[in-house]
């Protein structure tokens, strides 16, 4: 924390804040108080109240009751506008930039800066290279058109376009989610060099363990409400996550006994043009199989691939013993293979929906009375049963899923593959974007389903996730299985394997004990052509 941060003044100061919609009540006397050059973690479950919080401070809804404060004055923040002239911006998980247009044009769209009538673009763009200076980003950046970027310096020009706005409080809502940890510790450098300067951070996020890489405060939110402020220093992840469900955590899955069986799905020498190769994998019914690797290793591709998403241009799928070929998702779910898609909000919701809809969207001949009429009463009987399974947080199975949390809309997807078991259950990123308490039942129910039969294949980037619901985890390396872990597995020996390095099986050391081995069960390492070689 900066010297500012020491100052006693707080920068913004919220107080009783009250906000309900219609019959529900999102936020009941939350309190926040910010200082000066400080990191201000806020956390909480999906539902929690985070989100609406933030939009009362960025504008976009106003409170029903409660003060707010800045710089020791009160304030009405009446619309985004009002938050801007105070100094407030919120830069949101997905840049809300035009990857046409440059660095510049982004920033200053809308207001850009005339001369004699005409934009001065000299100006403008003077201006962007002071602003990427205080992000250590090159000058040059300035004329780079915005699709060219990274995703960190795609999320670094929108901190650049708050800034232009003079912000004082910067609001970093769920800033890392889709950055890699090269690409997140960028973020940390700028966010860094803006508190030396006395910018205030309120920083949210679903990954706990950032907190306190970056914090200096963490105020946690549950149902609506303010459990407290601490200093990170003082907190644990173990402790934040107890504090948002307001109960014990657990400290992960128990071993799961697989039955001795034929493989329920079997990968064999599958290939996809230059994706992946040489893919050779099987799971059981009853088994949690994970595929872990870094960003472009081909892990989510392989799982496309199970489901008709992706082309097979090699190699053989077997279900059941019987070979078969995936030619769409809807043929892939008439053979049993059900998928909750990474990217839900594009791929798998119909947001302005009801939660029965979505539910039986992907079911329809089963709720077909008489032909082409849709019996309405089982649709809502059937959401209704998935609700209460899956604990999704709704008042009922009308609600548009647009008026859930992330988790629950989450869960909701889920529920659809759910209607009818599934043989075969793909997920890929299962919890990404949810909060510890929503990940806590998702896993449970993966539990529920492999212990019910189901073989269930999981393509993470989460590597706690991997190592705790997995049976088997297969890290991906190249587009192809590079080693093999047990359950309990040691993380750096995972992630040195995702980066190319595998620690050879000491004597006696069998797959399951935590070292890896080769995707077969033995221990081993790959050729320079890429393929697995049997260790000496």
């Amino acid at each position: 924390m900066s010297a500012t941060a020491e100052q006693t003044a707080p920068r913004l100061t919220l107080t009783g804040i009250t906000k309900r919609f219609g019959g529900v009540r999102a936020i009941r006397n939350a309190d926040l108080r910010v200082m000066p050059g400080e990191v201000h973690a806020l956390v909480g479950e999906n539902g929690a109240g985070k989100s609406t919080l933030i939009k009362i401070l960025s504008g976009a809804e106003a409170l029903d009751s409660g003060e707010v404060r800045f710089e020791g004055a009160p304030v009405t923040i009446r619309g985004p506008a009002d938050a801007l002239r105070l100094g407030v911006a919120t830069v949101y998980q997905e840049a809300q930039l035009f990857p046409e247009l440059t660095v510049a044009e982004n920033i200053f769209l809308g207001r850009e800066l005339r001369t004699g009538g005409r934009i001065d673009w000299a100006a403008q763009n003077e201006h962007v290279v002071e602003l990427l200076e205080r992000l250590s980003l090159p000058p040059s950046y300035a004329t780079r058109q915005v699709g060219t970027l990274s995703a960190a310096h795609r999320q670094q020009v929108s901190i650049a376009k708050a800034l232009s706005h003079d912000a004082k409080v910067l609001i970093l809502d769920e800033p890392s989610a889709i950055l890699t940890d090269a690409e997140i510790e960028v973020l940390f450098t700028a966010i860094r060099r803006l508190t030396a300067a006395g910018v205030s951070i309120i920083y949210i996020t679903h990954r706990l363990d950032e907190i306190f890489t970056i914090a200096d405060v963490v105020t946690v939110m549950r149902d609506g409400e303010t459990v407290g402020t601490y200093p990170a220093a003082e907190l644990d992840v173990r402790r934040v996550a107890e504090l948002m469900v307001g109960g014990v955590i657990s400290s992960g899955g128990g071993a799961r006994t697989v039955a001795d069986a034929e493989p329920r799905l079997r990968l064999e020498d599958l290939a996809s043009d230059d994706v992946f190769h040489d893919v050779d994998l099987s799971i059981r019914p009853g088994e949690v199989v994970a595929l872990y690797g870094l960003v472009g290793s081909g892990v989510a591709e392989i799982a496309s691939a199970v489901y008709g998403m992706q082309p097979v241009t090699s190699g053989a799928i077997r279900l059941d013993g019987t070979a078969v070929r995936p030619r769409s998702p809807r043929h892939a779910r008439d053979l049993g293979i059900a998928l909750l898609p990474a990217d839900r909000k594009r791929e798998g919701l119909f947001s302005f929906q009801s939660v029965a809809f979505n539910v039986s969207v992907g079911n329809l001949p089963l709720f077909r009375e008489l032909g082409a009429w849709m019996d309405r009463r089982q649709e809502r009987e059937v959401a209704r049963r998935l609700i209460g399974r899956l604990a999704i947080k709704t008042p009922d199975e009308d609600v548009a899923v647009a008026n859930l949390s992330g988790g629950n809309a989450q869960k909701v997807v889920l529920a659809r593959q759910l209607v009818e078991r599934p043989k075969v259950l793909v997920l890929a990123e299962p919890t990404q974007g949810v909060d510890i308490g929503a990940k806590e039942e998702i896993h449970r129910i993966i539990d529920e389903l492999a212990a019910a039969g189901t073989a269930v294949l999981v393509a993470t980037s989460d590597l706690s996730e991997a190592t705790r619901i997995a049976d088997r985890l297969v890290v991906i390396r190249a587009g192809a299985p590079f080693a093999e872990f047990g359950p309990g597995a040691d993380h750096a020996e995972v992630l040195a394997a995702a980066a190319g390095h595998r620690e050879e099986a000491g004597p006696g050391e069998a797959a399951g004990s935590g070292g890896a081995t080769g995707p077969g069960g033995a221990a081993g390492r790959r050729d320079e052509a890429g393929h697995l070689e049997e260790a000496s």
